[in-house]
């Protein structure tokens, strides 16, 4: 069993949510981010998600966006996330993913990639701009490296748009709560809960929540619905607050995201 569906089975059993945090790799410095990954995991983090900053992120918000600019400014390329998700996975056992772009994949080659992934410890892949029905070259070297490549749905997503996803995907469905970019939300969207009773008669893997969720109201909201949230740029907001220790922020923001039982 993979990590990732380990994660989920423990879960389930204790009939709670996992809670994905979000880094961008390489922010707010080069150096930082296994200590974040470990300070993320300690907090109440079941996995990471590490964004590889990419020069035109078009799923990504304004808070996203200005953490890949400065982790690319400061030199932060694919080698390198690589090479930082080798070190973060030797101070966690939870699973790690790397969210990232399809070019970036292409330009470092499909396989090579997948294979680095996996000798890093990654255990899943995130592609925000490749459809499920184009993705079948990604799948194959994924699958042979026993990597998990996650899909997204949204509020938007057309029944054979779900279901295309649905079948393409390992490990779990990335819902979208919101149409639009990323970013910490006030509210969920109406549109989320129906949704993911959609999603949940296309497919038996988890459902992720994506997208806005920023606040403990939301992981309650979404308790015995969905199976997990990722928490992106609200987290990111706690560490521009205090870039010189983000580690605390880091602990003090995913310490406060979990409802009370």
């Amino acid at each position: 069993m993979s990590r990732i569906a380990a994660m989920f089975a423990r879960l389930r059993a204790e009939r709670q949510l996992a809670i994905i945090a979000y880094l961008t790799a390489g922010y707010p410095r080069l150096d930082v981010t296994p200590s974040l990954v470990e300070a993320a995991a300690r907090s109440g983090a079941d996995a990471i998600e590490l964004g590889i900053p990419f020069s035109d992120p078009l799923a990504d918000g304004r808070t996203i966006q200005a953490a890949s600019q400065v982790a690319l400014q400061a030199g932060m390329t694919v080698a390198r996330a690589l090479q930082t998700a080798t070190s973060a996975r030797t101070r966690t056992d939870v699973p790690l993913l790397f969210m990232t772009y399809l070019n970036p994949i292409l330009a470092f080659g499909l396989e090579r990639f997948c294979r680095a992934a996996s000798d890093a410890g990654v255990d899943g892949l995130i592609v925000p701009d490749l459809p499920p029905g184009e993705s079948a070259d990604l799948r194959r070297a994924a699958d042979a490296c026993q990597i998990d490549l996650v899909f997204f749905v949204a509020p938007t997503s057309t029944e054979a748009g779900i279901d295309e996803a649905c079948q393409a995907a390992t490990g779990f469905i990335y819902c979208i709560a919101v149409t639009g970019v990323t970013g910490a939300r006030a509210e969920l969207d109406p549109g989320l809960l129906p949704l993911i009773e959609t999603v949940r008669r296309h497919t038996s893997l988890p459902l992720v929540v994506g997208f806005g969720i920023s606040r403990p109201e939301h992981v309650a909201a979404l308790q015995g619905k969905a199976d997990g949230v990722i928490v992106a740029s609200a987290l990111l907001d706690a560490i521009a607050r205090s870039p010189d220790d983000p580690a605390s922020r880091v602990r003090e923001f995913l310490t406060g995201l979990r409802p009370p039982a």
